[in-house]
């Protein structure tokens, strides 16, 4: 070592930060063990060697202002990264100086901050990947209370950050989950094991987020359990097409059952009205002929139904057409508007003209748009304080034709909401439905390739939406 410094430095080999001894000019005079151990360098290395060999290079004029300072009275002390020869990476170091007595040396000694360093390189990865991360992820603390969400997470939620930091995940709670489901959950979390599952919760808006969910506990050093951590895989698109498969195929089976129903049905029927007609013919009886009145009335209702249901079950033998959608729906209203002359509905149409000609069944398209306008006509409640309307659009968007029809009738509430393209399912009272025209709209629109369904609020009104492919 030097003889520059009158220091023995084997004093400080036990020493466990690094300390040296260096010139006013920053040349290395003198050094301890752990100069060696922690940065990787050789005695060989070190030797004859300047201090700013091994700062990083925008921190040498810190450290020389440091030097130059008159510190006889009050010692500096700066932070500084130093170049490490195991990786080449820099750390840091925070350093104090020591004026030697009689000397231009200068002791400096250094508080190792590597483990600080490398936990917030660690903290700064982590948090950019949440941050970035497509996958909702949420950290509560240990009695569930949010302390992070990330970015994806405030999307599908629909909540601000403010809104959900500090609060409770009940907020999303959707009802759909038991309490033994919850008490599960929260017995393998707190025992400190990893638990995994389906959830059902809701949005800001009261919509449904479906997710597939893994919730780890978070352990420190000693054991004890300080919070939880949630990544959710976003499953909503997936149980939506679920749901959608489910109701296609119970369409399609009972479209099955619907031949034999039919056969089973409509041949008594016939037998029924034939004598019905016979009697009718043969009486002279008032009272008899107004009551075989009624039975043919009712007999017909029924046969009706049962067409419906065959039209619906049988595969479609109209002729496709290049049709226009627009003409198609002034058709379906001027059809319906000879039943609505009481009650004073307005109908305004917002028709695009980009729309091109598409290759449809046309009776069967002005059919549902037939269905849909019933419906609406039905659903207006005279009473109504606001004007009576039937708002009909039709637009192109990406490569599909949009048809809306939107009233300001009584609405559908969200329990019958699920039910109406079901067959027989009528919010109208008794006698006034089969139930069964939105059921064979579904049939026809999806047999078009296309899609439909309802937006509804009760007390406000409903959109039915049709999407069709112009391809």
């Amino acid at each position: 070592m030097s003889s520059n410094s009158t220091i023995d430095f084997k004093i400080f080999d036990n020493y466990p930060e690094v300390c040296l001894v260096i010139s006013g000019k920053g040349e290395i005079l003198n050094y301890n063990a752990a100069m060696k151990n922690k940065l990787g360098f050789t005695d060989n290395e070190l030797q004859n060697k300047s201090i700013y060999n091994f700062i990083s290079e925008s921190y040498q004029e810190i450290f020389n202002n440091a030097l130059n300072k008159n510190f006889v009275k009050e010692s500096p002390n700066v932070l500084i990264r130093v170049r490490t020869k195991a990786d080449g990476e820099d750390v840091g170091l925070s350093c104090s100086f020591l004026k030697l007595n009689g000397s231009e040396n200068i002791f400096v000694l250094t508080n190792n901050v590597w483990e600080t360093d490398e936990l917030q390189k660690k903290f700064k990865r982590f948090y950019t990947i949440a941050e970035k991360s497509v996958n909702p992820i949420q950290i509560t603390d240990k009695t569930g209370q949010m302390i992070y969400v990330n970015p994806a997470y405030l999307k599908v939620s629909e909540y601000s950050e403010k809104e959900l930091i500090g609060g409770n995940p009940k907020i999303f709670g959707s009802g759909k989950q038991s309490k033994m489901f919850w008490q599960n959950m929260w017995d393998t979390i707190m025992s400190g094991n990893v638990w995994s599952g389906e959830i059902e919760e809701r949005k800001k808006s009261g919509e449904p987020f479906y997710s597939q969910a893994v919730i780890s506990p978070i352990i420190e050093d000693d054991g004890t359990i300080s919070g939880f951590f949630a990544v959710h895989n976003d499953i909503t698109e997936k149980k939506m097409l679920e749901k959608k498969l489910i109701h296609s195929q119970k369409m399609e089976s009972i479209g099955i059952l619907t031949a034999g129903i039919a056969h089973e049905v409509g041949n008594p029927l016939s037998s029924i009205s034939a004598l019905v007609q016979v009697v009718l013919r043969n009486t002279k009886e008032g009272f008899v002929k107004e009551k075989l009145e009624i039975v043919i009335t009712q007999v017909k209702r029924i046969s009706k139904t049962i067409r419906d249901l065959v039209d619906f079950s049988r595969p479609s033998e109209y002729v496709f057409k290049l049709i226009d959608i627009n003409k198609c729906i002034e058709r379906a209203v001027e059809i319906t508007k000879a039943g609505v002359k009481l009650k004073k509905i307005d109908f305004v149409f917002n028709l695009s003209n980009e729309i091109p000609r598409i290759n449809l069944v046309p009776d069967q398209l002005e059919q549902v748009f037939v269905n849909i306008l019933l419906n609406a006509i039905d659903a207006i409640n005279e009473d109504h304080k606001n004007l009576n309307r039937i708002i009909i659009n039709s637009q192109l968007l990406n490569d599909k034709v949009i048809i809306e029809f939107e009233d300001t009738g009584i609405g559908i509430d969200d329990e019958k909401k699920i039910k109406v393209f079901e067959p027989f399912f009528t919010t109208k009272e008794q006698g006034k439905g089969t139930g069964l025209g939105l059921w064979i709209s579904y049939g026809i629109i999806n047999s078009f390739q296309g899609e439909i369904r309802v937006e509804s609020s009760k007390g406000i009104g409903s959109k039915f939406i049709i999407t069709l492919p112009i391809k």
